[in-house]
């Protein structure tokens, strides 16, 4: 397996047939053999059904799911243990990421020199004083706290290989700090505008 999708779901049935489309449209002609885990979170709107029924139509998917809301560090840790992919990728079942950035991600580890690349939302349509603002002191102060220097912590679009997953301990809300687990850990990172 080249690479394994963990995408988190809570709620998310309105964009779960779009997005494994857009999954399906930007991997399958990559020469890359890919699972997309979708982790069920507790969710109440039928998404885990749905999800189901794309499953029968759909061998890449593989389902996990959580008797009740867990919150999404359960949801990668889970991810991370199911992974069988070579490179582990993370992103959201809102659409917030395009799958089809997913191989730039992949040639930009490619390059030998990383082991995780995370995305990096270069033309944000946030709105700038409610969204933008707070983001920009909050990645400056956790840069300067850490060390870590990075555009954009708050993109879920990720990836990682394998060995880096299997070492991540998520619980808790930990899915915020992944760049600086990563990094304690002596892994190198790099970014990719998305």
């Amino acid at each position: 397996m080249d690479l394994s999708l963990v995408i988190p779901v809570y709620n998310e049935v309105e964009n779960l047939s779009a997005l494994m489309d857009e999954i399906t449209s930007a991997l399958d002609g990559q020469d890359l053999a890919y699972e997309a885990i979708f982790i069920d979170d507790g969710s109440s709107d039928g998404s885990y059904e749905l999800l189901e029924s794309l499953r029968e139509q759909n061998d890449h998917i593989a389902l996990i799911r959580f008797r009740r809301n867990y919150g999404q560090t359960a949801a990668f840790a889970a991810g991370f243990d199911y992974a069988h992919g070579k490179y582990v990728v993370t992103m959201d079942a809102d659409r917030q990421n395009d799958p089809a950035d997913v191989p730039k991600l992949v040639a930009r580890i490619e390059l030998g020199d990383c082991d995780v690349v995370n995305g990096w939302r270069e033309n944000r349509q946030d709105p700038y004083v409610m969204r933008k603002v707070p983001s920009k002191i909050a990645n400056g102060l956790i840069a300067t706290t850490t060390g870590v220097h990075l555009h954009d912590r708050g993109c879920s679009l990720r990836l990682f290989r394998h060995e880096v997953v299997e070492e991540l301990n998520l619980d808790g809300e930990m899915h915020r700090f992944i760049p600086e687990l990563c990094s304690f850990n002596g892994f190198k990172l790099a970014e990719v505008p998305v």
